[in-house]
């Protein structure tokens, strides 16, 4: 299958950690490892992320002019499968266009601006969003560099796919600890030691007093 060259980038605590038990969106990065995560931002052509994070966190997923100078807002993907997207999210303000990927079967009742644009999508046998799908489409569009930034379940999903050509995970100096809180890679799992992810670590080195590691497949 055609498909965009793809970044997965995340940052986590020393125990594994993306959010705090509530699943509420924490900082982890450096303000070192923030700058380097907004260039990533402004080299790819589209982000993406799932529902969850966007109404756990609200977030803009665009570029900064703090950490990069007249910055070149990538397209925003949103994998929204029961169409929960709100409309004052700030995911779909004028800043940047944002594509919404929903299950064939859901619709929104009232439409978004211009820049907002809903693509219906198969579903898998998970009951959740194509992935295969959305990176066909994605590329049909033009996009050639995705960077993925979660949550946790759209990592996962990724990664167990194969869906990637770069994984960097920044991890910070503490401990969040808590039996559910969101880790890097949530979702099902493997079944057995022969079905594990397995990495090879590209390269690795101190940003601030957080660590980066740069994996590639093997």
């Amino acid at each position: 299958m055609n498909r965009p060259r793809i970044i997965v980038n995340c940052a986590m605590s020393a125990d594994g950690k993306i959010a705090l038990p509530s699943r509420k969106q924490m900082r982890i990065s450096s303000d070192e490892d923030m700058k380097r995560v907004f260039e990533l931002r402004n080299e790819c052509d589209a982000i993406l992320v799932g529902i969850g994070a966007v109404l756990t966190d609200d977030p803009k997923l665009t570029v900064k002019e703090k950490y990069v100078t007249d910055p070149k807002h990538p397209i925003r993907v949103v994998l929204d499968t029961h169409a929960r997207m709100p409309h004052d999210a700030l995911v779909v303000n004028d800043v940047a266009q944002t594509l919404i990927f929903i299950g064939e079967e859901a619709n929104f009742q009232d439409t978004f601006s211009e820049n907002v644009s809903v693509i219906s999508s198969r579903i898998n046998e998970e009951g959740c969003i194509d992935i295969s799908f959305v990176l066909e489409t994605l590329y049909q569009k033009g996009i050639r560099s995705l960077l993925v930034e979660g949550g946790g379940t759209i990592i996962w999903s990724f990664l167990q796919h194969g869906f990637f050509d770069d994984l960097f995970v920044y991890i910070g100096p503490m401990v969040i600890g808590g039996v559910s809180t969101p880790t890097m890679a949530d979702g099902v799992g493997v079944v057995s030691f022969d079905d594990v992810i397995r990495l090879r670590v590209f390269d690795f080195k101190k940003i601030g007093e957080g660590i980066l590691i740069h994996y590639k497949p093997e």
